[in-house]
């Protein structure tokens, strides 16, 4: 509702209405229905700046062509499927049991997408050091203390710390990036995986006796195992990133 009063008042939706307005007048339009054009057209255009920006804030911010779009779209296509398939099952044990699993396969979208965000926001960080020029700068300070007076090693020695600290993070950083885009990998894959032997299933239901409900919670038992590994890995993540 703020966003909206915001684009209310911007200077172009107030010139967008008020030349909407002179338009419909100069075509002869009685005034009082030129005005009420030109508040329709102010108040619509309000409207779909609003929900275009609230769009642009729900969608996962992903750094384009990177791996961790690349498994996401893939889980992205995987889990759409998951829900056409369910929505064309014809009613029975075999759609029911796959309309449960709809929540799972929801669930394990969602992580994705913060576990996706996650891994950019690591790659943009990562982008931040560049470790040849570390690596140089210590060899060079190590030079330097090898030969350095008592007065000036101290300072050599914070400065060596500092570069210490700075190869930790960015190996944290790495490990850490390394972790989620394996999950995310694997993720995708058992997504789609669990997608094609639904799809057998369902085949298979449509032209004799359904398999046994054993094979549904198997694939029920392994879409659970996705999620919560899933939400493991988000935690780890969350935890390493926090330190």
């Amino acid at each position: 509702m703020a966003r909206f009063v915001d684009e209310l008042k911007d200077p172009w939706g107030l010139l967008l209405g008020a030349t909407a307005g002179g338009a419909a007048w100069a075509v002869s339009v009685h005034p009082i229905a030129a005005g009420f054009v030109g508040v329709v057209v102010w108040l619509t255009k309000a409207g779909i700046s609003a929900l275009s920006e609230r769009g642009d804030r729900d969608r996962p911010a992903v750094t384009p062509g990177s791996q961790e779009e690349y498994w996401l779209t893939r889980a992205g296509s995987a889990a759409h499927g998951f829900g056409e398939l369910s929505a064309s099952m014809e009613r029975g044990p075999l759609a029911e049991r796959v309309a449960l699993m709809r929540p799972q396969v929801d669930d394990s979208t969602a992580t994705l997408e913060r576990l996706a965000e996650q891994a950019s926001l690591t790659g943009t960080a990562l982008a931040r050091f560049d470790l040849e020029m570390l690596g140089h700068e210590r060899a060079r300070l190590a030079r330097a203390r090898q030969e350095a007076g008592p007065g000036l090693a101290e300072d050599l020695d914070r400065a060596l710390a500092s570069l210490d600290s700075q190869r930790a993070v960015v190996e944290r950083l790495s490990a850490t990036r390394q972790r989620v885009l394996a999950r995310m990998e694997s993720s995708a894959i058992g997504i789609e995986g669990l997608l094609a032997r639904l799809v057998e299933l369902s085949a298979v239901s449509t032209n004799g006796p359904l398999e046994p409900l054993r094979v549904l919670d198997e694939l029920a038992d392994t879409l659970e195992g996705v999620r919560q590994g899933l939400h493991e890995t988000e935690q780890i993540t969350r935890d390493a990133l926090d330190r």
